[in-house]
């Protein structure tokens, strides 16, 4: 059984207390003036990428449908409320009962996005929407902002496996949702054993540096792991000196030695220096594994040096330097009244500083072209063009409170693959340039 779907105790049990104060004070001002049952519309989306980024990455939608389950008040969740003093006991009778009874729709978690890309859409009363706010937009910023960034890491890495380590450098918490957004940007593993437990992802390790100073030599080290390990494990060969590091391994493991791991250093040079060297030895099939403060440019960097695998820590978990993406959860369609058959208004903030948004229910779609490869992001309002009927990006993910869009991580991951495949070439550069797809608008025709 995946541990997943035990919903074992790595999440808090509620995630109704992961708002902000004002969603709650906005829900009883709207209760007492009779507007929290109008049917809404909220959409999230990023106005920009992240400087220099080409392509952004949705993840955490599972994470997403997981905390609209959960979101629920129970009686320490209300009694930490009212004795705040938060909202009045109305308010607070009402919240007792919520349950998320709405449609949420979204682009499938591992798909690619731009500027303006609806990537999830939120539908019911306001009063049941505008809570769902903060939850919603703390998972995809996090979780979007590490996928992109290990998209990005395992483009520049080809087809050598990434190992995610960031977990150290983060939350506790955090690491866990990091190292499943970072399994979905292409990272084959984890170090962080509660990710693998919570999301089945695979968890690889062996030894640090303190094990080996441990020890009274080096060589006691590593005959201690590998009678415990076996001689397929990977030793740390750069606590001391390198090459004698690697000659003690051999010496001990004979050809059968499965991996060294190199944490420091110039790599690229040492990685050719070791590889000579186990050659030489005989221990031609043991790999190499670089750590060691990597980004994606890093491992661009080590493309030609005869390096088998890559551990990533900070600069995965950090985003890469953009630890968000920057999205919104904004109103922009409302009914006039309570009536559920009343029709939709469009609605948008008009603001200065590139702060506006663009009203009206959206869908969006990716034209390609002749060749098969996407070339343009389209959002509109209204009827979708028959062109593109086929080309639609948003899939439902909950259906009047019940969530019907769960599916598992490996499908998430391929499904990324595939997305980042379709894209044109210069996707994949490193090199800072404007999203490889511009966004087109299509405005609605005809009535809402």
């Amino acid at each position: 059984m995946n541990a997943a779907d035990l919903r074992l105790p790595v999440d808090v049990p509620s995630t109704a207390l992961f708002t902000d104060h004002y969603e709650l004070t906005m829900l009883q001002a709207a209760l007492r003036a009779g507007t929290a049952g109008r049917r809404s519309v909220f959409e999230v989306f990023t106005r920009r990428l992240p400087e220099g980024r080409r392509y952004g990455v949705v993840a955490g939608t599972g994470r997403v449908l997981d905390a609209v389950e959960n979101f629920r008040f129970d009686a320490g969740v209300l009694g930490f409320l009212r004795e705040r003093g938060v909202v009045d006991e109305a308010t607070l009778q009402w919240l007792a009962d919520y349950r998320f009874s709405g449609d949420i729709w979204g682009y499938p978690e591992g798909e690619v996005y731009f500027p303006g890309s609806p990537v999830m859409r939120v539908e019911g009363s306001f009063a049941e929407c505008v809570l769902l706010e903060t939850v919603i937009l703390s998972i995809l910023n996090h979780d979007s902002a590490i996928a992109a960034a290990a998209s990005r890491m395992s483009s520049a890495a080809g087809d050598r496996p990434l190992i995610e380590m960031g977990a150290r450098r983060t939350h506790e918490l955090g690491a866990v949702a990091a190292a499943r957004a970072a399994y979905v940007g292409g990272f084959s593993s984890t170090s962080d054993l509660a990710a693998g437990f919570r999301y089945n992802i695979p968890t690889v390790g062996t030894a640090a540096h303190a094990f080996t100073l441990l020890h009274d030599s080096e060589r006691d080290a590593f005959r201690a792991q590998v009678d415990s390990l076996g001689r397929g494990t990977t030793l740390l060969v750069d606590t001391y000196d390198v090459a004698e590091a690697v000659r003690t391994a051999v010496e001990i493991t004979g050809p059968e030695l499965g991996a060294v791991r190199i944490d420091s250093g110039d790599l690229l040079l040492v990685a050719h220096r070791v590889r000579q060297q186990l050659d030489e030895l005989g221990a031609r099939d043991t790999k190499i594994i670089v750590t060691s403060d990597l980004d994606e440019y890093a491992i661009a960097s080590l493309a030609a040096a005869p390096v088998d695998a890559y551990g990533v820590g900070t600069q995965l978990v950090t985003g890469s330097g953009h630890p968000t993406c920057s999205m919104v959860y904004k109103l922009v369609a409302r009914a006039e009244s309570d009536d559920p058959s009343a029709p939709l208004t469009p609605v948008a903030k008009k603001s200065s500083g590139g702060k506006t948004s663009i009203g009206g229910r959206k869908w969006a779609a990716r034209r390609l072209d002749a060749h098969g490869v996407a070339e343009t992001e389209v959002v509109g309002t209204g009827p979708v063009p028959d062109e593109l009927a086929g080309r639609q990006l948003l899939v439902q993910l909950v259906k009047g409170g019940e969530v019907v869009g769960r599916e598992p991580l490996d499908a998430v991951r391929d499904r990324h693959t595939a997305a980042r495949a379709g894209l044109p070439l210069s996707a994949t550069q490193l090199s800072r340039g404007e999203p490889v797809l511009p966004t087109e608008y299509v405005h609605e025709r005809s009535g809402n």
